[in-house]
């Protein structure tokens, strides 16, 4: 039994020193570079790329950047640089930074919002989170008026699916703009998000609807097909939740660290400069 369990107590110990291992990257000199170090280089000069995502040529130059730091971390040290006074000087003051970041950080992650606290302001500010009135449509973009005159007095006379089923073939057959392969279909949106002139006849139209006379922009002849048309309606709270708490806790971040820099101050001996005395009452 006892030599079950050293024999169990050892794979373990593999597994945790393989996982360990799979994170490594390269070693230079002894010093591990790791996919956390790459994932930390990239994210501070693009804050949504996921290292394990880029392309291998990609991968390759960040792997080559962290290895040539550590080169040039250890040829700083063999020169002596960390022990010249400057440097002394500058950690003293990362060291201080980085000490009120942290404390701060723990004051961030204090601040505790309950769910109800969170859904009293979602009604108390209901206004503030109305989704915008949305339409799904589609367009038959030609060059000319008479093209789109034919094109509608084709489609007129039809109606429900049948016209549906026609615009899309007309779309795929006709169309000279980018939607055209896709039966015209320019997706989901918002008043305000297209030009003007098609904004006001796409929402002037009916779900099923067409536009019955041509719509002129500068990119063109439309002829539009309205699927659906939604108002503007509340958005759940469900979806606004997080960004309600996070909102909330900021502030009870903002109202705490302003009370305490209050106290502090109150206690604190503070001597201003003759110089800096002056420069406020001038």
């Amino acid at each position: 039994m006892l030599k079950l369990a050293k024999t169990s107590l050892l794979a373990v110990a593999v597994m945790a020193t393989s996982l360990v291992a799979s994170d490594i990257l390269v070693t230079v000199n002894g010093k591990n570079i790791t996919k956390q170090d790459a994932q930390a280089f990239v994210t501070a000069s693009a804050p949504k790329a996921i290292f394990a995502q880029l392309e291998p040529a990609e991968k390759r130059m960040v792997t080559d950047r962290l290895v040539e730091k550590q080169l040039f971390i250890e040829l700083a040290a063999k020169e002596g640089i960390d022990k010249k006074p400057e440097f002394k000087r500058n950690m003293e003051k990362i060291k201080e930074e980085l000490l009120v970041n942290m404390w701060m950080k723990e004051q961030m992650d204090n601040a505790i919002v309950s769910d109800s606290e969170a859904q009293a302001f979602y009604k108390k500010n209901a206004d503030k989170f109305m989704g915008k009135a949305s339409m799904h449509a589609r367009h038959i973009l030609v060059a000319n008026e008479k093209d789109a005159k034919d094109i509608i007095a084709i489609l007129k006379p039809l109606q429900g699916e049948a016209l549906k089923t026609k615009f899309i073939e007309t779309a795929k057959e006709k169309s000279t703009g980018p939607s055209g392969p896709k039966g015209g279909d320019l997706g989901t949106f918002s008043k305000g998000q297209m030009v003007p002139e098609f904004s006001k006849a796409a929402w002037a139209l009916g779900n099923g609807q067409i536009t019955t006379a041509p719509v002129k922009t500068q990119f063109g002849y439309h002829v539009i097909y309205l699927e659906t048309k939604s108002p503007a309606a509340p958005i759940p709270y469900e979806k606004e939740k997080a960004k309600i708490i996070t909102s909330l806790k900021q502030q009870q971040f903002t109202a705490k660290i302003t009370q305490i820099a209050k106290e502090l101050k109150s206690k604190a001996k503070i001597v201003e400069t003759a110089t800096e005395t002056n420069a406020t009452k001038k």
